[in-house]
């Protein structure tokens, strides 16, 4: 009886280890440190790499940027546009109503390189990889905040799409991904910035009119399903949406410092 005991309790655990997850807050200071192929799967994240065309091959490292504070590092080695993939936990299947949300930046030294959030529904078949937004591409070695609403899907994977396009040894580093309910959104929700900015919808539906000491340095509208609709920059004080048809969307602005503040509007 004992040991029928111990083995459905040992079933279990094995069970809830590979449970999916309804959130995401990854700072990856758990993660053991290490440089190769051989670091992934850790803590039920994993890699794929392209097949290598040279010393050294692609890989993905865990790299320490204090004793406490651990980040990704995406190595494309001796490759040039070819793309890596670093896969999350499963997941639940998303129902429209959460962000995604992390810092990616490149190394000191590397040429520029490109980091691009997407699903999937099979985590070791790139194949169904689905793009939540257009690559960013990383020109400087200063983490910034990407902000990224995740639209309702079957696919029970988040995925981090890397690529070197300018040059071998390309080196893309990423930390703090959050996976979560967005918040209450208001005029002005910020994140992480310390400059105010406030905006509303003008009479006529046709923009939205800002109050800000600085402009932008981009504005991005997403619709509630998730897809980009719009994105460019301030014109004098006004941000054109007069090709938006009526309903609620979200809208993210970097801001001049750098920062990143979500929110949401109506048109009518």
């Amino acid at each position: 009886m004992k040991s029928k005991l111990l083995l459905g309790t040992m079933l279990f655990a094995a069970m809830s280890a590979y449970a999916q997850v309804a959130t995401l807050n990854e700072n990856f200071n758990s993660f053991t440190q290490g440089q190769g192929q051989s670091v992934f799967p850790q803590n039920q994240w994993t890699a794929i790499y392209p097949a290598p065309v040279g010393n050294p091959p692609p890989m993905m490292n865990i790299i320490a940027a204090t004793a406490t504070d651990n980040f990704v590092q995406a190595y494309s080695g001796a490759n040039q546009n070819s793309p890596e993939y670093l896969i999350s936990p499963q997941i639940v299947a998303p129902a429209g109503d959460k962000t995604l949300t992390f810092k990616a930046r490149r190394n000191t030294g590397s040429a520029p390189g490109s980091v691009q959030a997407g699903l999937a529904s099979n985590p070791t078949d790139m194949s169904t990889f689905v793009p939540l937004a257009n690559a960013t591409t990383l020109t400087s070695d200063t983490f910034q905040t990407i902000t990224i609403p995740v639209p309702a899907s079957t696919s029970q994977y988040i995925v981090f799409k890397f690529v070197g396009a300018f040059a071998p040894h390309t080196v893309i580093e990423i930390d703090d991904v959050v996976y979560n309910q967005a918040s209450s959104l208001s005029v002005s929700d910020q994140v992480k910035s310390k400059e105010e900015v406030r905006f509303a919808v003008n009479a006529d539906q046709m923009a939205l009119d800002f109050i800000i000491k600085k402009d932008p340095k981009n504005i991005q509208v997403y619709s509630a399903a998730g897809q980009k609709v719009a994105e460019g920059k301030l014109s004098g004080r006004s941000f054109d949406i007069s090709r938006l048809q009526t309903g609620v969307y979200y809208i993210l602005i970097e801001t001049a410092e750098g920062s990143a503040v979500k929110s949401k509007f109506i048109k009518k």
